[in-house]
């Protein structure tokens, strides 16, 4: 497996290789069109020359062509003179001079240098080259060995006269070539030392790039073993990926230690609630089991077993539920409930447990209304509020229970009490597992309990997309509040009266 800088560089190389490739291409493709466009004007140049020459000559008295017959079908035949060779032989290149029917007047003495053939096509597309316009190649016999290719353009005076009506002129290709060829050569040249450099920089800079994240590995190594969850990895003061990154990762860490700090305590708290009802429970069945222990005493040792298992099981079955609901496996039977049916039977209930306590418990305010929910689930959950509300409240005390609805189509249950409260510092905590505002207590008073009651109910209000939140003060009561979304339901459309169907 190659490492992250290895195939950056890899990556880096491959796509500079590319783009040296192309650029070369539409470079070599751009100086070859610049060199034709140059050997073009200078062929035009040439062909000027010579144009200013005949007119040059002809000012000066020199007779340069002659008409030698007419010809009705086809005009006057027309012939240079010996002076038109004397004069444009001085004239280097390759150019030719054609009369109006454009027939050759003359020939360069270069292009005399080729064969026949060669000549023939020199002249045959340099007649039908537009003057002024764009050049063409004439390709020319391959056995010879002074050019292959002739770039033409033609052009025309009106000062010649009228015995003569363009000059074709022509450079070899060959000298546009050597630009491109050579410039190829220098790309062919340099492009390797060019990608060896580059890739040693890439590699070097990929390096330097990824160091940080080298550092950022060997922090979170060093923090994986979950005894170093308090430590947090080095932030750049920069906004950049990293630094980003190195936020998230703190982030994650600081969750991590909460949820671990909560799986110790969950793991604690357990065990000493089901410690003790162990405890108690093998005392009674040694007790039990003895046999100097009498027949009433053992009833009583087995009684109090059975007390400690029905404990056990209630705190089991409290976390079973809470495992459900934290891995999202524990199904909600929703159907529409009406709400005064349920709080109704509760507080009938609460009034029970009440009158043991020595508590006053009432009702004050019902007003229904109709929840998607599970009906069963929300009984345990205005059950769990009013037990805990009774267990805190001294003798002598009151526990009011209303349900009300609110402005925004929701309803709100509340259990008000006037017991112990809870004090500022501790209310963030009311909701935890195994937590207790009486921890100094003995868990066998009578407020004994497993801090389980609040934290299921929390749950099952959440799954029915509510609220639960708690307002107390310390030795004056406290208020617990419930706010459930209403199920808003349509009314039916009024039907039409049967007489008016009648008379439809």
């Amino acid at each position: 497996m190659y490492s992250t800088r290895a195939r950056l560089t890899t990556a880096y190389a491959g796509l500079l290789f590319a783009t040296m490739l192309a650029f070369s291409a539409a470079l070599y493709v751009g100086r070859r069109v610049s060199a034709r466009d140059e050997l073009a004007a200078r062929a035009r140049a040439e062909a000027r020359l010579v144009l200013n020459t005949i007119v040059s000559a002809q000012d000066d008295g020199q007779v340069l062509t002659t008409v030698v017959s007419g010809n009705p079908l086809s005009g006057p035949v027309i012939q240079s003179t010996k002076q038109m060779a004397e004069v444009l032989d001085r004239v280097p290149g390759y150019f030719l001079v054609l009369d109006p029917q454009d027939r050759l007047l003359y020939s360069s003495s270069t292009l005399q240098l080729y064969s026949h053939a060669d000549q023939d096509t020199v002249y045959s597309v340099g007649r039908s080259v537009p003057i002024g316009g764009l050049p063409a190649e004439v390709p020319l016999a391959r056995d010879t060995t002074i050019l292959t290719r002739l770039l033409v353009v033609a052009d025309s005076d009106t000062a010649t006269g009228p015995n003569v009506s363009r000059v074709v002129a022509g450079l070899p290709t060959s000298t546009a070539d050597l630009a491109p060829q050579l410039l190829i050569g220098t790309m062919l040249l340099l492009a390797p030392l060019v990608l060896l450099v580059s890739l040693g920089a890439a590699y070097y800079l990929a390096g330097r790039a990824f160091k940080p994240v080298d550092l950022l590995i060997n922090e979170v190594e060093a923090i994986t073993d979950g005894r170093s969850l308090h430590r947090r990895l080095p932030t750049d003061s920069a906004d950049d990926e990293l630094g980003r990154l190195a936020e998230t990762l703190n982030r994650m860490i600081a969750r991590l230690q909460a949820s671990f700090g909560a799986l110790r305590r969950f793991t604690a708290d357990a065990s000493h609630e089901l410690k003790t009802p162990l405890t108690v429970l093998r005392a009674d069945i040694e007790r039990a089991m003895h046999p100097g222990t009498p027949q009433a005493d053992r009833l009583v040792a087995l009684e109090e077993a059975m007390q400690e298992i029905t404990r056990m099981a209630d705190l089991v079955d409290s976390l079973l539920t809470l495992a459900r609901a934290d891995e999202g496996r524990f199904d909600l039977h929703r159907a529409p409930v009406h709400l005064e049916p349920i709080v109704r039977d509760v507080s009938e209930t609460a009034t029970i447990l009440g009158e043991d306590a020595g508590l006053t418990v009432t009702l004050p305010l019902v007003e229904d209304a109709v929840v998607l929910g599970d009906a069963a689930r929300l009984r345990q959950l205005f059950l769990n509020l009013l037990t805990n509300a009774i267990k805190y409240t001294p003798r002598g005390g009151r526990v009011e229970v209303t349900l009300s609805h609110r402005n925004n189509n929701s309803v709100a249950f509340a259990v008000r009490d006037t017991g112990l409260g809870i004090s500022a510092a501790d209310l963030p905590y009311v909701f935890e597992r195994f937590w207790r505002a009486d921890r100094v207590r003995s868990r066998a008073s009578e407020r004994g309990g497993f801090g389980l009651g609040l934290a299921i109910a929390q749950w099952i209000v959440q799954a029915h997309g509510g609220t639960l939140t708690v307002q107390s003060r310390l030795g004056r009561g406290s208020v617990f509040t419930v706010l459930l979304p209403m199920l808003v339901e349509t009314e039916p459309a009024p039907a039409e009266p049967a007489d008016a169907v009648h008379d439809a």
